[in-house]
C-alpha cells in the first residue's frame, strides 16, 4: 500500500492581505476626511466671539450676543434665543462671513 501525503493548500494569506488593504481603503476614504471635518468644525466653533454674524443648522439667522462654553446666545430680529454650540452651521456661517 502506498500512501501518498499532499501538504494542504495554504489558505488565509491572500484574503489577510485583502482585509488589510480594505481596511486601509476604508480608513482613506471614510474616517480621515471625518476626523479632518471634526478639526475644523473645532476650530471654527472656539474663534466664536460676541457680534459674530451666524447661520444655525435650522436656517436662523442672528448676531451672537452672548457665550459660554457650551451654549450661545443669538440675537435676532425677534428678540435672543439661546442654542447649543453645535447648533452653528460652520458651512453657512463662512459663506455669509465671506460675502
Amino acid at each position: 500500500m502506498n500512501i501518498v501525503l499532499q501538504a494542504a493548500p495554504q489558505a488565509g494569506g491572500g484574503n489577510f492581505l485583502f482585509i488589510i488593504i480594505m481596511f486601509v481603503i476604508m480608513f482613506v476614504f471614510m474616517i480621515f476626511p471625518s476626523m479632518r471635518r471634526q478639526k475644523q468644525e473645532k476650530k471654527f466653533y472656539n474663534a466664536l466671539k460676541k457680534g459674530d454674524k451666524v447661520i444655525m443648522k435650522s436656517g436662523l439667522h442672528g448676531r451672537i450676543a452672548e457665550l459660554n462654553d457650551t451654549s450661545i446666545v443669538i440675537e435676532t430680529l425677534s428678540g435672543k434665543l439661546k442654542f447649543e454650540r453645535s447648533a452653528v452651521s460652520m458651512d453657512y456661517s463662512r459663506k455669509l462671513t465671506n460675502e
